[in-house]
């Protein structure tokens, strides 16, 4: 879908296929079952002769199994991948970088071990394999969040792109059902601000309906049965689809919000952006009809935030920012934050509608129909 008539708080809806930009982003994709065994062809491929593995403390073993695959080129182990790459994880793996001669990156995990990755990368300028075992989505984007002293940022740049995402469907069936439930709904989330973003087109429009499309059908399916193994093919397809979208265009309103709760409160990340979805697209719905038509019918649904509201619900995910740690108090706080800098967005921001959204999901209220 084409926007035209963008300015810093609002865009207007135009017609599709007006004038548009398409950039394409330029990274390798292995994706399958069992791909992990590529991941030595992919880090010769890159000149990769000492590769740091990067992993949360969770994560660990399965780093050191991916590091038995390196053979010669695994010079050691970092488990201390944080959610919301705060930057004082990022300057301790710095010092190991430098202490042991590496010259590439392998991330496995979900985005707090991609976040990692890209950091260090931006910094050092290594290159980098990320090996996704969620569906977050963040390997595909050339975004990287960062934060310090509870203030979350986020810069933009192509070097932050993995140069190979190593897709690999058994990774994903360690992931629980409700982990798998809210970062999938995160994934959905990008594809939907893709299809109202300023700098949307045919291409990443095509893509994100198709990965929404694929994660409303599989996530319900993880949830009720998790080793079912198409589900989490199709889970997995979806997320690298809705990943991209993101990494293709510009971000709104519902990912300013969830960069300012995570980074302000620390609150888990995809529960956070699958417990804010349903209300930030109501509050955009009005401005942004073709793109609410677009998430209905990639889910089935005639009402795009009734539809995000009940797939939240059958998947069980926490209904309210209160029930993932957020405090009352944080309220009035995220409404400040959240107005300062806007992202661009179809509906112009004003702090007393932001924060009544902010309000109505602290408590778990359904999504304010406009």
């Amino acid at each position: 879908m084409g926007i035209a008539n963008a300015d810093a708080k609002g865009v207007s809806n135009a017609t599709p296929l007006s004038t548009f930009v398409y950039n394409s982003l330029q990274y390798r994709v292995v994706f399958g079952f069992g791909t992990v065994a590529c991941v030595g062809d992919e880090a010769e491929r890159l000149g990769i002769k000492r590769a740091l593995v990067l992993t949360t403390h969770q994560q660990r073993e399965q780093g050191t199994q991916l590091g038995s695959r390196l053979g010669s080129r695994f010079a050691g182990i970092f488990s201390d991948a944080t959610m919301h790459t705060p930057i004082e994880v990022t300057e301790a793996a710095i010092q190991v970088v430098e202490a042991s001669d590496i010259d590439g990156l392998i991330a496995v995990g979900g985005g707090s071990t991609v976040g990692l990755g890209k950091a260090l990368s931006l910094r050092t300028g290594l290159p980098q394999i990320a090996l996704p075992t969620t569906y977050a989505g963040s390997e595909m984007t050339p975004i990287l969040g960062e934060t310090r002293g509870g203030i979350k940022t986020t810069q933009r740049s192509h070097d932050l792109v993995p140069d190979t995402v190593i897709y690999d469907v058994d990774l994903t069936f360690g992931l629980p059902p409700r982990a798998s439930a809210a970062s999938g709904v995160n994934a959905i989330a990008h594809a939907v601000e893709a299809l109202y973003a300023p700098t949307a087109n045919p291409v990443v429009s095509l893509m994100a309906e198709e990965g929404i499309a694929a994660l409303g059908r599989a996530l319900p399916r993880i949830v009720a049965t998790p080793s079912d193994k198409a589900a989490r093919r199709d889970a997995l397809y979806g997320a690298w689809l809705c990943g991209a979208c993101l990494g293709a265009v510009e971000m709104s309103l519902h990912h300013k919000l969830c960069h300012v709760l995570g980074g302000s409160f620390d609150l888990p990340h995809a529960e956070t952006h699958a417990i804010v979805l349903p209300h930030a697209i109501a509050y955009n719905a009005s401005a942004a009809p073709e793109a609410m038509r677009r998430v209905a019918r990639a889910l089935g649904t005639s009402n795009a935030v009734l539809g995000l509201h009940d797939l939240a619900r059958r998947l069980q995910l926490p209904s309210g920012l209160s029930d993932i740690g957020m405090p009352e108090s944080g309220i009035e706080r995220a409404a400040d934050i959240a107005v300062q800098n806007p992202y661009a967005n179809p509906r112009p921001i004003d702090r007393a509608s932001v924060r009544d959204l902010i309000a109505r999901a602290y408590r778990g209220d359904p999504p304010l129909l406009q």
